[in-house]
């Protein structure tokens, strides 16, 4: 629960979004959009000294020293993923066209079998829409595969850069903080805004804040 997680941080703490993005492992927009709140809504914080992830004497370390990266106690444990696609939910299926298409046009140097990895897909789909042969063509959009919540803009990162490396070219800026920007906020307004919804069902915590005015720039 890393949004969560990184709520409570922001929330009780000193430390830097440089900090807590690293932590959480988040992109340093999502913790900017959790600190000025620009859902609206928040989701109870969890607190990772209770959970026995972080020491308070570490988080003590944290706020002398900007650049000192936290170390977590321990982790949950990670799913091994066996052979085949990467598991997509049903509700986020129909976005990875587009995330396909946005790979192909902004990372022409990603091998097919990379982005069938990251995202989850096969060969032949990519291929119908690298020649637009694909049966949805006229209504495919390229977008971020990060801001679909196909994959991680770590993920995404390191995947670029892999490829950049083994194609003789330098790995592209993140520009995310930039040209991106509304893009990734309005995708983090949707996913809290259902997420609240959600806890009005009873089956996640969430709780009404004020709005924050604008987002901080970094």
């Amino acid at each position: 629960m890393p949004h969560a997680t990184a709520s409570w941080l922001v929330d009780n703490t000193s430390l830097s979004f440089e900090q807590i993005a690293e932590f959480c492992g988040l992109h340093i927009l999502e913790v900017q959009a959790i600190a000025d709140d620009t859902a609206a809504t928040k989701l109870t914080g969890r607190d990772p000294v209770r959970a026995h992830e972080l020491t308070q004497d570490e988080i003590d370390k944290g706020q002398a020293d900007p650049n000192y990266v936290l170390k977590m106690l321990k982790g949950p444990e990670q799913v091994r993923r066996t052979k085949g696609p990467r598991y997509t939910p049903v509700s986020k299926r129909q976005d990875k066209p587009d995330g396909i298409a946005w790979i192909l046009r902004n990372h022409p140097e990603v091998s097919d079998g990379a982005i069938g990895k990251l995202i989850g897909t096969t060969r032949t789909t990519i291929a119908a829409i690298r020649d637009r042969s694909h049966w949805n063509i006229a209504n495919i959009v390229p977008k971020d595969p990060v801001t679909l919540g196909l994959c991680s803009q770590r993920e995404l990162d390191a995947l670029v850069v892999k490829a950049a490396k083994a194609a003789g070219i330098e790995a592209p800026t993140d520009t995310r903080l930039e040209g991106d920007r509304e893009a990734l906020l309005e995708q983090l307004r949707a996913e809290r805004e259902a997420a609240s919804h959600v806890g009005e069902e009873g089956t996640e915590e969430v709780r009404v804040e004020h709005t924050a005015e604008t987002l901080f720039k970094h």
